[in-house]
Formats: structure tokens, sequence, C-alpha cells
């Protein structure tokens, strides 16, 4: 993942914004004038343009609101003699303007009030300048107010010198020396340095006051033009200029310690067009305009190096390029800083550069406070060596449309930051109490049978192997059924021993358990219909002959009848199977049953142990007897196999009535 991570920047998604054509100043004659300087100056109102104009020099003052196309004819600035080669605007009076010649002068105008390019032709009046400072002996390249000192100008000229001016007294007051013509000039934000670039790749930084330069180092070593702009309020400079191998370097430089870049030159491209610099002191943004290309770049400062952001491109090349003060740009669009860019020398378009919120309220922190129009000091201050920075503003106000707040130069918006966690206070942690564990659930039996149950059970069990008169005992066996049908019947005889261990409180029939075995649903059975099912089991057993029962089993039947009293049954839970070798172990182990209820406790404690050998016993019989009638229905069943094979093959006649007589007694048996 190396490499993979971003740098978090609130100008990272940075984008510049063009503008239709019908949004633009058209219909512009710029300078064709070769001089290298940025051609165009801006503030919140106005814009200034080097003019293409004969009859002398002047220069264009254009609206910013007065978009479209500009008529033929428009009122000029004129009063020079030599072609403008450059303007500036005065960073505390909107009206006011400085202009620079190849006449050597430079010019001081002031915009009239409520002034407009719309007018009739026959009142066209082309406005004269307010103030003619002289004093340079070749033209005048470049022009620059002071930003923090009000009314305090300088100058750059051919002369090789540059002059600082006080504009209310008209007299030049300080002169800055250089060997070569200078190239470009910058203020510190404060007014008292400045940072110069001439024909002798030199960089150099003035104690302007003092006249005297304070460092002087190599700077870009091509010999084509370098630019440098002093970073605001930061003691850092940055500059743009060439290599020997004429490509593009961007340089930045600390004035404390300004031997060579910090870093080294950065390399752009290999474009020959001049690089124009612009700083943004809110942002800390950098931006970058070639000469002669369309691309606008711009880097954000941070960490004491340019990081690249972002690059407006397009296909139309500039000459000209001017940025807006901050106050200007319009913040209800979120944007951070305004281009005004000359195309083909025909039209200037204006270039927004947008931070992509979707937000309709004010950006706080893309919109720090900015510096406003009241001067730190006036201009016979500042020469009495005074220095400090320009009160700022709030932009918010602004925002809101009302008159602007001023705050201190070193005002910082409160930034918002999370409380330090609290440490937690001691308290006394309450031993968790311990849950109960639950207890296995013992699944609950129905009460022990009776000994009337006990001797229904027995003569339901010897009825099953008894001759049947037909089928009526069983339709109404099984119509009397009060039990659920059980997924895996246990054997009948293990069944029919654990029956008999149990003395329950109600009678429920046990013929009805059985029979309600062969149905797969049915109804339960009411009390009444289990009550005369009992009874009549019991009935059909007594009426069998006395040579089908064992003495044993007449005791037991004799005993229970004899014991044993009419009550009603009610309906109560089905009893669960038990398993064979529970009930196996259950008939061994006669001491482990269960406690009989409390009324027969004392009656039939004693008789259980007898009645327990004469079931066992009796379930010994019972089996074998099943095992011999088994084994005869084997061989009824493979001798009537014999008589069909017999039939099937034509013998038939003289065995017919025996094999029918066959197949009834084995239906019967079946039965």
């Amino acid at each position: 993942m190396a490499g993979r991570f971003v740098r978090a920047s609130k100008y990272r998604h940075v984008f510049g914004k063009s503008t239709r054509k019908e949004q633009c100043y058209d219909n512009i004659r710029i300078s064709k004038n070769a001089w290298d300087s940025n051609l165009l100056k801006a503030n919140p109102h106005y814009l200034s343009v080097n003019w293409d104009s004969s009859g002398g020099g002047a220069f264009a003052v254009i609206p910013i609101d007065e978009k479209g196309k500009l008529p033929e004819q428009i009122p000029l600035f004129r009063g020079h003699t030599a072609v403008v080669l450059d303007t500036d605007w005065s960073p505390f009076n909107d009206s006011l303007v400085a202009s620079g010649s190849d006449d050597g002068k430079a010019f001081i105008w002031k915009v009239p009030e409520n002034f407009t390019l719309h007018v009739n032709a026959e009142d066209i009046k082309d406005v004269a300048p307010v103030s003619k400072l002289t004093g340079h002996s070749r033209k005048i390249g470049h022009v620059l107010f002071n930003p923090a000192a009000e009314n305090i100008l300088a100058t750059s000229s051919g002369d090789c010198t540059i002059k600082i001016w006080d504009v209310e007294a008209g007299s030049p007051r300080l002169t800055l020396k250089h060997s070569d013509p200078v190239q470009s000039l910058s203020w510190s934000a404060n007014g008292s340095l400045m940072v110069t670039t001439s024909r002798d790749k030199k960089l150099r930084i003035w104690d302007v006051r003092q006249e005297q330069p304070t460092h002087v180092v190599p700077g870009h070593p091509g010999a084509k033009n370098s630019r440098a702009v002093w970073m605001g309020e930061l003691d850092r400079v940055a500059t743009t200029g060439f290599s020997k191998m004429s490509d593009r370097q961007l340089g930045l430089w600390d004035i404390k310690n300004p031997k060579e870049p910090v870093g080294g030159f950065q390399m752009l491209d290999a474009i020959s067009g001049v690089c124009m610099p612009f700083w943004d002191d809110s942002t800390n943004c950098l931006y970058l305009a070639g000469k002669g290309d369309g691309n606008i770049r711009y880097f954000e400062y941070e960490n004491n190096k340019f990081e690249f952001l972002s690059e407006y491109k397009s296909s139309d090349p500039q000459r000209g390029v001017a940025f807006l003060p901050k106050r200007g740009v319009n913040m209800h669009e979120n944007e951070i800083m305004r281009a005004f860019k000359t195309v083909n020398d025909s039209y200037i378009e204006p270039i927004s550069f947008v931070v992509p919120r979707r937000s309709e309220v004010f950006q706080g922190d893309i919109y720090p406070p900015a510096t406003g129009i009241k001067p730190a000091m006036s201009a016979s201050e500042w020469f009495g060596g005074k220095e400090g920075l320009p009160p700022k503003i709030d932009l918010e106000s602004v925002y809101a449309g009302e008159e602007p707040t001023e705050v201190p130069s070193d005002y910082k918006p409160p930034t918002q930051t999370a409380p330090p966690p609290q440490a937690p206070s001691p308290t006394k942690k309450e031993p968790e109490q311990a849950q109960p564990t639950p207890q296995p659930t013992i699944a609950s039996r129905g009460p022990p049978p009776s000994m009337k149950e006990q001797t229904s059970s027995i003569a339901n069990l010897a009825s099953k192997f008894a001759d049947k008169d037909g089928p009526e005992s069983v339709d109404d066996a099984d119509d009397s059924s009060s039990f659920e049908e059980v997924a895996k019947p246990v054997d009948r005889s293990e069944r029919s021993a654990a029956k008999a261990l149990w003395t329950p409180k109600e009678e429920i029939s046990e013929n009805a358990l059985w029979e309600s075995k062969g149905e797969s649903s049915g109804a339960p059975a009411s009390p009444e219909e289990t009550t005369a099912s009992a009874a009549k089991s019991t009935a059909q057993a007594e009426e069998r002959p006395a040579a089908q029962t064992s003495p044993s089993q007449a005791r037991l039947w004799q005993s229970s009848s004899s014991s044993a009293s009419p009550t009603t049954s009610t309906p109560t839970q089905p009893l669960a199977p038990m398993p064979a070798a529970a009930l196996a172990t259950s008939i061994q182990a006669p001491a482990s049953l269960p406690t009989p209820t409390a009324a027969a406790t004392s009656t039939d404690q004693q008789p259980m142990q007898g009645f327990m050998t004469e079931i066992k016993a009796l379930l010994d019989q019972q089996t074998k007897t099943m095992v011999a009638q088994s084994e005869k229905i084997g061989a009824l069943t493979a001798e009537v196999d014999t008589l069909k094979g017999v039939v099937g093959r034509g013998q038939s006649g003289v065995k017919d009535e025996r094999i029918r007589e066959l197949e009834r007694e084995l239906e019967g048996l079946r039965r």
C-alpha cells in the first residue's frame, strides 16, 4: 500500500471553472508591446488593461460588473506620451490606480464616481491623471503599491533603479540601485522588505528604508526573465525562472538563509513562456500562470515545501493574467480565488477557483480573515520607521452583505477542538450476582396404575390371543381410544409389565392404549367411553373358559376384582412409554420402584412382590405360546403356498376345500 495514502487538505479538490463567452469582457484591444508585464490588474470593482491606442499611451478601466461586449468607443485614461507598460491598484482605495509608461513617468489616477463604459459617443471624455511622478531617466516597467502603508509607491525603471515615492508629496524619498534592469519586485506583508530579480540573475532582498540589500544570492541560472513573489506574512519567497537548459523552474527561498533554494529548484516543464507567480496569503496557495500557454498550476505551501494540487488547462493561450483580492471573491459559490486572463488579445475571461462543497452556508475553514482596506500606517509613519500589518476583516460579514467587520492583524479564527477525555471517577464496583444455574427438567410421569387397571390390562393382554366372534370388539376399542399415536411402541410384554408396576389415581383403559396403535389419527375418547371400554374388556376376560386361564392369573383377577371400586376416570396426560431396558431393570429390582400413593402404601406394599413374581411367570408362558403360534402360522402358510402351486399346475378339484379351510384357520390365527 506504499504511495497510496493521500495528504489531507481542504484545497485538494479545488478546480478552475471557465466562463461562457457571454460572461467575458469582449471587444478588448490589448497592448501589443513586448515588455514583460502582466498587462492586467484587478480589484473588487475595476479591471485595468494596457490599451492599444494611437496618439500616446493609454489604459482602460473596466467595471467588474459590465460584462459582455464593450462599446467600440470607451473612455480611456490618457496622459502618457508613450505606451503604458504596467498599472497597479491601491490596496486601500479601490478608485486609485497608478501607471508606468515608456516615457519614464508614473501617473496617479482616480476613477470618477459612477464610472461606466456605456455612454453616448458625444459624451465620451478621457480621464486625466491627478498626480505625475517624474524622476526616472528611462522607461518605467513596474509600479507597485506598498501593502501596509498608505500612498507609498515603488517604481522600477530601465535606469536600473527602484524609487520609493510618497504619492501625497509627489516626490521620491528612497532609491534602490541595481546593476541591471529589474525584472520583478514584490513587497513583504508589513511593507518593510522587498525582493527583486534582475537581468544579472541575482536575487536581492532589500531593507527598503536602509536602501541596502540584506542578501544578494544567485537566482535562476537561465537567461530568460525570472519572477519573484513574497509569500505574504511568511518569511519565504517564491521565484520562477529557467534553468540553463531553458526548463521552467520553481524555487522556495528562506529570507534568513537564502544562499540556495529550500530543497533545490523544482522542475515544472520545458515551455518557453515566463511563469507569473501569484500568492494567496489566506489559503497559503501559490498560482503559476504561464505566458504563451493556457494552463494555471496551483500549489499549497505546507511543511516548508510546495505540494502540487491541480492544474487548470485551457487551449486558449494567455499573455496577461491578474488575480482578484480575497475580499472580492464570490463566497456564496465557495470561490477562493478568481483570475482574469487575456485570450487572443481580444477578450478577457474570468477563471474561478472553487472548493467543491454542497453546503450553502459560510465556510469559515476556507475563508480565514483577509486584509481589508484600512492601512496599518500613513506614509510619514512608514518613512519614520514604523512597521506593522494592516488590520483584517472577517469575511463572514462580507458574505452576509454587511459592513466589513475589522479584526486585529494577528487574529486567528478559533478552532474547535475536542475536549480532553476526562478520567472516570473511581467508583466501587458492585460484585456481580451469580445467576442461578438452571436445574435440569425431570420428565413427569403419570400416576401409578390402580389394581383394577392392572386386572384390566392383563385381561386385555389375554384377549389378544382368544378367538373373536367378530370385528365389533376391535372397532369398539378403536373408537374408545383416548391416547395419542406413539411413534415407536415398545414390546407388548414389556409395556404390560410396566403398567402393572404403577398405581394410577384415575382409571385408564389399557385396551384402548393398545388399540390406538393401529390408528394413525383420530380424536381422543371421552372419559365415559374409556370407562365403558375397560369394563367390556374385563367382562370378556371373565367369560373365557377356565382352561385358558392360569391359576396365578385367576388369583390376580379375583384379588383385583374384590379390592377395586368403580370410579369415574378423568382425562389425563398420556403416559410416556418406558424403554425396555428401564422396564427390565425395574422388574429385576423391585426396591427401586417409586413410592405408591398415600392411600395404598400400607395395604399394597406386601402383596406387590407376589404380584411381580406371578406377572413374570405369566409373561414367560405367554412368550412361549406366541412362539408356538408363530411356528404354526409359518407351517400353515407354507402348506397353503404348496397347494396353490399344485392348483396352478392344473391339479385342482379335490384339494380346493382343504385350501379354503386352511386359509380360514390362518386368518383366525392372525387376528
